[in-house]
């Protein structure tokens, strides 16, 4: 279908589309509007649009419909309108077409062919439906099915985050031919939810602001926060090669050039967006582009069943069941495991620490460690699987976690009772456990006017209605339920500290801002279930490691589906550090090792 004919039915499109997910305001329009009770392909049928206007034809009696995001979401663009066109047509505050998550595709909530589903609600509860969201009648037709049987390339990399995406393209550029598959509908993994920064040492940009910081004391960091059980070879590589990372990621477009401090860092070395804004959403979006432009297969929908093995144990593919493209092979020279943690899986957590059954977790639902589950099953050793780690500052009632960049810009804890109860920038795990041991095990966030100017990240926390204010510390002491004379003297005793250059309360080693500026701020937080640091053993150029000691060959892996880097506890800004330099490192060897097999 050519795009004149497209964009005749751009005007209906945008106004039944533009209401997706567009906040409770507008979801009352959008479950009543005449396309609520239909399929999304009978919408277009109706419209007169044929499968050739959305779908490839690659032979003549046959549609091509696979899973490679790429293909179906550029004809959606060229119709409906760019993600930023929607957004602006929506009536409410909230859409999806402006999403955290930064360049989601059509097709994460989108489905021609089944039923729709909106994204969002998989972590948020917003009353929400998609126009033309109903499962079809009748069942896609058997042209449509793309069955590929075996499929060859040299490297295949399993799950689309930073680690799988940072894997890809190094690869790619040093002329492999890739395929990245990915389970869920959209790209980014919890790469994409990363709020903090990417931790770097002896970086550029700490020498032009002056930081003085050193490798060894990224070491020294890293160690003690993993309470010393970390794989001290895997740390000295983080640190060692953490600036090349930063480097890296700068030549492809990222912005990381601001700096701020996370709990249990000696140093400022959290490299994030300058502003202060999510570093997550802005990596993923930058990879996600390069990925695009160097035209890398990336596929959606596709969960890997099994690994594949010859007859000697090396791992040689994996069997892939597609949601469009159904159960089919792939056999490559490598592959590259990059399937994250386990911390959306309630039976493994159950597994390994049952006391934390129950707990809301703040990961995105694809976090059920099938990559360990299925490198271990092809031979692959886990360790550290116990080693969970519980985040203080996810939002009460939620799945959202509150970066720690909001305490490490200035914000203390406060009890329902009124009180400073804790070092805000000690470990994750003393501060979720300090939190616990408060009344109704939650604790409030307190923050004023400059520290919310001071991090771009704070707006969002205030669209999601997660932040309660007062124009006085008396006003949001009765929004929280605190005692005012108690809060008042709290938040002093914090700022009489500030003044003197030390806290006298629970010393805590940095304190940036005061808290004297109103309006006044607090966003309720109780511990959630965050990281896993546990999973497939791995050495310093990323080949699993087998239970009998030896490597499992044609096997690597990076990111959080790998054990040893964090031991006991991750420290913040750690992970997004770790995906990078580790999925850099497995893209080269695993170029390597097809170079080697030629």
């Amino acid at each position: 279908m050519k795009k004149t004919t497209l964009r005749s039915i751009a005007a209906i499109a945008l106004a039944s589309l533009g209401l997706l997910c567009a906040g409770t305001a507008a979801a009352s329009d959008a479950t009543t509007n005449k396309y609520s009770n239909i399929s999304l392909d009978e919408l277009h049928k109706g419209k007169k649009v044929t499968c050739v206007g959305c779908h490839e034809e690659k032979q003549q009696d046959k549609i091509a419909v696979d899973d490679n995001e790429t293909v179906v979401n550029a004809t959606c663009v060229e119709c409906h309108g760019t993600l930023g066109e929607l957004a602006a047509s929506a009536k409410g505050h909230i859409t999806p077409h402006r999403s955290h998550l930064g360049q989601i595709a059509c097709t994460s909530c989108h489905s021609g062919h089944s039923q729709s589903k909106v994204y969002c609600n998989n972590c948020h509860t917003f009353d929400m439906s998609i126009p033309g969201g109903k499962a079809p009648v009748k069942k896609v037709e058997r042209l449509a099915i793309n069955a590929r049987g075996v499929e060859k390339t040299d490297v295949l990399v399993i799950g689309a985050g930073a680690a799988g995406f940072t894997a890809a393209i190094t690869a790619h550029d040093g002329g492999a031919k890739v395929i990245l598959v990915e389970k869920q509908p959209i790209t980014g993994g919890n790469s994409a939810l990363s709020a903090g920064g990417m931790n770097a040492t002896e970086t550029v940009f700490q020498k032009k602001k002056g930081i003085k910081d050193s490798v060894d004391v990224m070491i020294s960091d890293t160690m003690k926060g993993g309470g010393n059980a970390n794989d001290a070879e895997l740390v000295k590589i983080l640190a060692t090669k953490s600036a090349s990372s930063v480097d890296w990621l700068t030549s492809i477009g990222a912005d990381i050039s601001d700096i701020g401090q996370m709990a249990g860092a000696t140093n400022y070395r959290t490299h994030r967006p300058t502003g202060g804004a999510a570093v997550g959403s802005h990596i993923t979006n930058v990879l996600k582009k390069n990925a695009a432009d160097r035209k890398l297969d990336v596929r959606v929908n596709s969960k890997v069943l099994k690994l594949v093995e010859d007859g000697s144990g090396r791992v040689i593919g994996a069997v892939i069941e597609g949601k469009h493209s159904g159960t089919y092979t792939i056999l490559a020279k490598v592959v590259v495991m990059t399937a994250g943690g386990f911390s959306a899986n309630q039976g493994m957590i159950g597994q390994y620490q049952p006391q934390y059954v129950g707990m809301t977790t703040s990961n995105q639902p694809g976090a059920t460690g099938d990559g360990m589950l299925i490198g271990e099953q092809a031979g692959g050793q886990l360790i550290d699987m116990k080693e969970i780690q519980i985040h203080p500052t996810v939002a009460a009632g939620s799945r959202i976690l509150i970066t720690e960049a909001v305490r490490g810009n200035g914000a203390i804890l406060i009890n329902r009772d009124g009180k400073r109860f804790v070092n805000e920038l000690t470990t994750r795990d003393k501060a979720s456990q300090a939190t616990l041991a408060q009344p109704g095990g939650s604790a409030y966030l307190v923050f004023d006017s400059v520290i919310h100017k001071s991090l771009k990240q704070i707006d969002g926390y205030f669209e999601l209605g997660l932040v309660k204010e007062g124009d006085s510390v008396e006003a949001l002491a009765k929004a929280i339920g605190a005692p005012a004379d108690v809060l008042a003297r709290s938040i002093d005793t914090y700022n009489k500290s500030f003044d003197a250059k030390k806290d006298s309360e629970f010393g805590r080693p940095d304190m940036p801002r005061a808290i004297r500026t109103a309006k006044f701020y607090a966003i309720e937080v109780k511990p959630g279930i965050h990281y896993t640091m546990g999973g497939l053993k791995i050495n310093r150029d990323t080949q699993v490691i087998g239970k009998d000691g030896k490597i499992v060959a044609g096997l690597l892996a990076a990111g959080e589906v790998t054990g040893g880097v964090h031991g006991k506890n991750r420290l913040g800004g750690n992970s997004i550090s770790e995906t990078i330099t580790f999925g850099r490192i497995a893209g080269a060897n695993a170029l390597k090792m097809v170079k080697d097999s030629k």
